[in-house]
């Protein structure tokens, strides 16, 4: 058993062996900063002190698991000091939903960012800054059973839940059609929210889809017991950190341990175990049929040396989609959001900026070097 975002999907509908699996995890735990953002680090005390951001011990909210102090990233430490609950209110009670609401309001329609598969909104630590410096209104959304929302009364989180969550989410906080970024399985999840509520979603962003697999498999017929052991596996250190080494090749391990404990933090959280199985015995995300359905004009973004899922699929996904257009990023992998976020940032500002005058934003996300 294993994985992150499209593992956990790919394998379990392909039933390939668990050593593929493995190499998927990582995905949540990040990948390498971009050189110019950390540039202004300064040496590590107590308290972290750094350009352009100060973050202090105790300033994390209180919801979140105590583990989140002993993280070193200085970006995913800002991020996490940024998260907030919520409430939103279902049909069955009010669930406290976590999110990394936008530092200002814009004129433009807002980017609400998802995550992959038993991830969170700390996918996005160097790509959401990026996003705001271009002027853009960014939210980081927590899918319904992962990240760090408040699921102590533990609600369904079956496919319909999460759509049901994200569309209350949408109409009660954000309110205006979004620009709605999926990676891995989050694309998934953005295609079907887009084809049930086409008036909430006014572009998609797809990121190395995960969008072909029929669902969670036969782990959808395993015995509780044997869910559960294999759920505990998942989110186990060894496995983990073994995940991560293999994605991100060459990491220090001081750096592969960091990355490791900030994609296994939300697990961390008492209902993890339960939403997990919850999520794989309901049958998970199945969108091959409603990909024709999509009505928004859509940016495909695909790591050029995505180990995970296969490029032909992004070109089969590009012919299926009605109004697509598709950017292919050299020399990275599945999560292009980690590894070269500066990249995929400046590709979201144009798809969003295409039909205005706007140039002058893009020219703030300028840290761009990888030639797309």
């Amino acid at each position: 058993m294993a994985t992150h975002s499209s593992s956990l999907y790919v394998c379990m509908s392909s039933r390939k062996p668990n050593a593929t699996m493995l190499t998927l995890l990582s995905a949540r735990a990040g990948g390498a900063p971009p050189p110019t953002l950390f540039s202004g680090i300064g040496p590590r005390r107590k308290c972290w002190s750094f350009k352009p951001f100060r973050i202090w011990a105790g300033e994390f909210p209180d919801f979140l698991p105590k583990q989140v102090e002993n993280i070193k990233d200085p970006f995913a430490r800002k991020l996490a000091s940024r998260i907030e609950r919520l409430p939103v209110n279902l049909s069955k009670g009010c669930v406290m939903s976590s999110c990394v609401k936008p530092k200002e309001q814009t004129e433009t329609n807002p980017i609400v960012l998802l995550h992959g598969f038993d991830s969170t909104c700390l996918e996005w630590r160097y790509s959401l800054p990026l996003l705001e410096e271009a002027g853009l209104e960014t939210w980081a959304v927590d899918i319904l059973g992962w990240g760090f929302s408040d699921l102590e009364r533990l609600p369904s989180c079956d496919v319909a839940s999460k759509r049901d969550h994200l569309y209350q989410l949408w109409s009660t906080y954000i309110k205006r059609p979004m620009v709605l970024v999926g990676p891995s399985l989050g694309s998934a999840v953005a295609i079907d929210f887009s084809v049930n509520y086409p008036e909430a979603v006014d572009r998609l962003v797809l990121i190395d889809a995960c969008v072909y697999a029929e669902g969670t498999g036969s782990l959808a017929s395993l015995p509780k017991a044997l869910a559960y052991a294999g759920v505990y596996l998942l989110k186990s250190i060894p496995l983990r950190l073994y995940a991560t080494s293999l994605t991100f090749n060459g990491l220090p391990l001081s750096t592969c341990i960091d990355w490791t404990n900030i994609g296994r933090l939300h697990c961390l959280l008492p209902w993890w175990e339960d939403t997990t199985v919850n999520f794989m015995i309901s049958g998970g995300y199945n969108v091959i049929d409603q990909i024709q359905h999509v009505k928004q004009k859509t940016l495909i973004i695909w790591g050029e040396d995505d180990q995970i899922i296969d490029y032909k699929l992004a070109v089969r996904l590009h012919s299926e989609l009605p109004n697509a257009i598709l950017r292919c990023i050299p020399k990275c992998g599945h999560i292009p959001h980690v590894e070269k976020p500066d990249a995929v940032s400046r590709l979201i500002a144009q798809f969003i900026h295409s039909d205005q005058s706007q140039r002058a934003k893009l020219d703030s996300v300028s840290t761009i070097s990888v030639p797309v």
